[in-house]
């Protein structure tokens, strides 16, 4: 199983970026997908997560409504697109896979991105 990711790059706050990962190895709509993020220092984090089918999202409180998730299965791609950044969003993110779902989160991911860096300069 191989998740590419790619989009990162340096962006200035208020600016907007889009990130893509790219899946190969796995029946990709048996799958949930989602990004998270490490920042420098921190602890690996949630970002948002999407359903098999792509009917359900679900985003942590930080970034709700300036980032969104969406897959397309012919594809088999997930990507976020990123509005409104701010300098805490600065972090490598890493797409990921998995099959458990606890109230539309991804939780336990079973496959891991290689991740890409999103710098964003205040």
């Amino acid at each position: 199983v191989q998740l590419q990711a790619s989009g990162g790059g340096l962006v200035q706050a208020g600016g907007s970026l889009g990130l893509s990962c790219a899946a190969s190895g796995l029946t990709f709509g048996n799958y949930a997908m989602g990004w998270f993020r490490q920042a420098p220092g921190k602890e690996r984090e949630f970002v948002a997560s999407i359903s098999w089918t792509g009917d359900s999202t679900y985003y942590a409180d930080s970034v709700k409504g300036r980032f969104t998730i969406s897959r397309d299965n012919a594809e088999n791609t997930v990507s976020l697109q990123m509005n409104s950044l701010k300098a805490d969003d600065t972090a490598v993110y890493y797409c990921a896979a998995g099959r458990i779902l606890s109230s539309l989160k991804l939780v336990r991911p079973e496959y891991w991105g290689q991740g890409t860096l999103v710098t964003v300069s205040s």
